[in-house]
């Protein structure tokens, strides 16, 4: 498996805990971790295989950091790439816009045909979200606010399918 780029934004530090815990999950696979406060476009361009990770705010933002950043990804050539996305959201507090940060990064990505990994939204209690599509989350979803005895075992099984995916 060629190298990884997990790319990821992250405010008060759970987001980059979840992107640490994905590495990990990968094993002895070369992965690199980049924190958009510090990354670029031209970072991303150095791998074909790429995680992108975001929390939830407000009504279905993405995190600041990928404000900055998102409309440059139209500089990337995704032809030739894999791209997993997972987000974090809070269910309880927010059932009604449960990680539509994620559902966002995945509306404002400028090719969406190299997008891998989904995930079943079975296990979640929500009323709505962007990063439901045709019965499927868009990419991870980790609820650590509610159900973070299941993100380990949930990482685990996406990474494990992300193996098979990956270039």
């Amino acid at each position: 498996m060629e190298p990884i780029g997990i790319f990821y934004g992250s405010t008060y530090g759970m987001t980059e805990k979840a992107a640490g815990k994905i590495k990990t999950a990968f094993g002895r696979a070369k992965v690199d971790l980049y924190n958009l406060a510090t990354a670029s476009v031209e970072d991303m361009k150095k791998y074909r295989n790429l995680i992108f990770g975001t929390s939830a705010w407000g009504i279905g933002e993405m995190q600041d950091d990928w404000e900055r950043i998102i409309d440059g990804l139209t500089e990337i050539d995704f032809s030739e790439r894999r791209l997993a996305l997972f987000g974090l959201g809070d269910q309880k507090e927010y059932p009604e816009s449960f990680v539509d940060g994620l559902g966002t990064l995945y509306c404002r990505l400028p090719d969406k045909s190299c997008v891998v990994g989904d995930w079943p939204i079975g296990g979640y209690d929500f009323y709505f979200s962007l990063a439901n599509k045709d019965g499927k989350f868009v990419g991870l979803v980790l609820d650590d606010h509610n159900q973070k005895e299941l993100s380990d075992g949930r990482i685990k099984k996406w990474v494990a399918a992300l193996k098979k995916e990956f270039i």
